[in-house]
């Protein structure tokens, strides 16, 4: 019998495709923001993060002085990868009444307001900003994603729920030359913006929507840009900004400032609802400080009966407070002790403040800790010196929150330095 021809088998032939188009997205390891060419080339130390899927900075050139642009100069922040939603329809006001905490029908056209929404038993799902950017049409930003949540919600309303979180570009301009910066970059009328106003603005051949809102407890604002004008936005402001300080910032920087302002991030100082594991992990309004926004005259809302319930029964279990701490050490996630024996808390976030010249946190203690017991509280640090651990029980003591009030970020119109 003749031999069959056999075909070599070279190195070629076997060489299979790297990736088949099902892996491809492992190849993009973390989403680019529409601003992204501006911040890579900003980038000197190569310090990011993961935001939400996004490619987002930690820091870009040097945390601390970065925090310094916020208090002295100006600082811009990029918060593309904030969860945005687009609420409108005929039933829009009565959905987000419906929904949230606070009452929609007192937030005008043109405002803003800070807020947050609960599931049935009255745990915190997020808090965000609601804005009402016309009669019927509103955007609520905020740090998880809620689209199914909402979908659910807005059954039986005549309301269209959408994300828009990749196409709205948004820059948060923040720090004492923010407003001075607007100005000299030509948006004329922006001197009439009080605190959580918005309006809109001419930019190329669309339109900017400018808040007086932000996360710093400083002069500040936040502006919305189709992606497509996202980079001519931003080379607008840092051609307006240069000889005003303008700087880009990373996380790290803005996390020092919006501590300092007493505010809190979900999943950090408090557990969503949604991502909490253990059943003890869960938090009200009442327990973290969002007390102030639930409306019980204004009807019916997502977890009404159950905030009710528990603060007529006293079942508030927590409480989170301000401290400030002896030292100099920041505290970051110490435990916190009564008479340096029991333990009745853990602090979520703390550092040295420049600006209030003191050690602050923020921590969520059990009741009555904090609450009607304030006094006789230590923290447990572990202080790295001299290569070796050492642990530190320091004083704490219950303080009032913003730790740093600023009389910039209210006036109006502002000061333009």
């Amino acid at each position: 019998m003749p031999k069959t021809a056999v075909k070599p088998v070279t190195e070629q032939a076997i060489v299979q495709p790297l990736h088949s188009p099902a892996q491809l997205h492992f190849r993009t390891l973390r989403l680019d923001t529409p601003f992204q060419p501006r911040i890579d080339a900003a980038m000197k130390t190569n310090d990011w993060y993961d935001w939400g899927g996004y490619r987002a900075p930690a820091s870009l050139w040097d945390e601390e002085l970065e925090y310094f642009a916020i208090r002295s100069q100006a600082a811009l922040f990029d918060i593309s990868p904030m969860t945005k939603y687009r609420i409108e329809g005929p039933d829009a006001e009565s959905f987000l009444n419906r929904l949230t905490l606070r009452d929609v029908t007192k937030l005008k056209t043109g405002r803003v307001h800070y807020t947050a929404w609960c599931d049935d038993e009255g745990f915190v799902l997020d808090d965000g900003t609601l804005f009402r950017l016309a009669p019927n049409r509103f955007r609520l930003c905020c740090q998880e994603r809620h689209l199914p949540w909402l979908l659910d919600s807005a059954i039986g309303f005549d309301v269209t729920v959408t994300e828009e979180t990749e196409v709205v570009a948004a820059l948060a301009l923040q720090g004492p030359t923010s407003f001075a910066i607007l100005r000299e970059a030509g948006f004329e009328g922006v001197e009439r913006l009080k605190v959580f106003d918005l309006a809109e603005f001419a930019h190329e051949d669309g339109s900017v929507t400018i808040s007086r809102t932000g996360f710093t407890g400083d002069l500040g604002y936040e502006l919305f840009v189709e992606t497509r004008l996202a980079l001519s936005l931003w080379d607008r402001l840092w051609q307006a900004g240069e000889l005003r300080g303008i700087r880009a910032i990373g996380y790290t920087a803005l996390n020092r400032a919006r501590l300092e302002a007493g505010l809190i991030v979900a999943n950090a100082d408090f557990v969503t609802a949604e991502h909490a594991i253990r059943a003890d992990r869960v938090r009200m309004p009442d327990e973290i400080g969002l007390g102030f926004m639930v409306d019980l005259e204004k009807g019916h809302f997502n977890g009404r009966r159950a905030i009710a319930e528990a603060r007529a029964k006293g079942r508030l279990r927590h409480v989170l407070v301000g401290l400030e701490i002896e030292g100099n050490i920041p505290a970051e996630h110490a435990i916190v002790y009564h008479r340096k024996k029991k333990e009745v808390g853990l602090v979520s976030a703390a550092i040295w403040s420049p600006m209030a010249k003191r050690n602050i946190a923020l921590a969520s203690l059990e009741r009555p800790y904090g609450d009607s017991i304030t006094d006789d509280l230590w923290v447990e640090i572990y202080a790295m010196r001299e290569l070796k651990y050492e642990r530190l029980m320091k004083r704490a003591k219950v303080v009032q929150r913003p730790f740093i009030k600023l009389d910039r970020r209210t006036a109006s119109p502002p000061a333009e330095f």
